[in-house]
């Protein structure tokens, strides 16, 4: 596997903040695989228990670093203490609902927390690649049935949002003001922001989320309850944009300002798929369950159709999705059965997990994706 990404991670040391959360902790593990020596720093407890972060027994396989990026002088003292030459900034107060119940709290976290981590990496010579992990969900919504693209404005309503439209104009003002492309051969660091589709995956258990309340419920013989059956997303498995993640910061490093800028990573189906069909085909692959339509007057506080747009990444990246919807959910429910088993049997869930990587790498080989060549 260390033959992937130009052989770039091999020895290096990187920063994953929110290395506890989802997608952090699938990209962690994928890191050390790489053979990165890799830094977590992340809040004190994970964000939810049981966690991918914690059945998988991440800590034993990383540095482990607890901290706050609302605190400035601690991401200061890791950064100094640890000198990555990476750096991939995931921590965030990600649920919509919550944000709109904690909206200090989530404009704290995403935007200053972003600010913060800016600052400490502008006090340190040993950074050279930087990426920021946003989301779809900073584009100005519209309900346009095409995906949205990295020139699209950004801000939709929610604080949620918000708030990483806000990290977006961050990262952009400190590129422009500190990391200027046209002065890379003097401080030679270059920053780019990244923007998944709705990314799902096994070890995702948080409130709130299509997959993992789907799961909850079919582990537990229960109905899945279904807010909008109807909304459109761009559902992508979450081992998609992490290779995307990790190729930008490959191009970053050896290549420098020229990638210094947004980038979309989508799913395979432009067109979008359902909640709806999505939990449909939960079932099917589960063996068993059913879904009722619940909440309905939260309708009118969702997008009801959200896509992306990947263009760029497939023209400059050479990036493309190995997975097709289906191929996503049957890897999904294959995690959840495992982790359902181990409750009996105990398994050593990161050997599933990095036996579940290898199986997105063979794919994406087939699919002659840019970072395996």
């Amino acid at each position: 596997m260390k033959d992937l990404f130009a052989n770039a991670f091999e020895g290096q040391t990187v920063l994953v903040t929110g290395h506890t959360g989802f997608k952090g902790s699938w990209l962690a593990t994928w890191l050390v695989e790489l053979g990165a020596n890799v830094v977590g720093f992340s809040l004190d407890e994970p964000p939810t228990d049981p966690s991918n972060y914690l059945v998988s027994d991440l800590s034993q396989h990383l540095t482990d670093i607890r901290g706050d990026v609302r605190d400035v002088a601690a991401l200061q003292d890791v950064i100094a203490d640890h000198r990555p030459t990476i750096v991939f900034h995931l921590a965030a107060q990600p649920i919509v609902f919550r944000s709109l119940a904690e909206p200090k709290l989530t404009f704290d976290t995403n935007a200053m927390g972003t600010v913060n981590l800016l600052e400490a990496v502008r006090q340190t010579n040993s950074v050279k690649s930087i990426v920021c992990v946003t989301t779809d969900k900073v584009y100005a919504n519209q309900e346009w049935v095409w995906g949205y693209r990295e020139s699209d404005p950004l801000g939709d309503y929610d604080p949620y949002s918000a708030s990483k439209a806000m990290a977006e104009l961050a990262v952009a003002s400190y590129r422009e003001s500190y990391f200027a492309k046209k002065n890379y051969e003097t401080h030679g660091v270059a920053i780019a922001t990244v923007r998944a589709g709705n990314v799902i995956g096994g070890g995702d258990f948080a409130d709130y989320r299509l997959v993992p309340d789907c799961m909850r419920a079919l582990m537990a013989g229960e109905p899945i309850k279904i807010r909008n059956p109807w909304s459109v997303r761009p559902w992508v498995h979450v081992l998609e944009p992490i290779g995307g993640y990790m190729w930008v910061a490959v191009k970053l490093l050896k290549e420098g300002a020229a990638y210094s800028e947004p980038w979309n990573f989508g799913p395979l189906e432009q067109k979008g798929v359902t909640a709806g069909d999505l939990a449909e085909r939960l079932i099917a692959l589960w063996g068993s369950g059913s879904w009722i339509h619940t909440n309905p007057e939260l309708e009118k506080s969702e997008t009801g159709h959200l896509r992306l747009s990947w263009d760029k990444a497939a023209t400059r990246l050479d990036w493309r999705p190995a997975y097709n919807w289906e191929k996503a959910l049957e890897e999904i429910v294959g995690w959840y059965k495992i982790f359902q088993a181990s409750a009996n049997a105990p398994a050593d869930m990161y050997a599933a997990n990095r036996a579940h990587i290898q199986t997105y790498v063979d794919h994406a080989r087939a699919a002659n994706v840019g970072w395996t060549k």
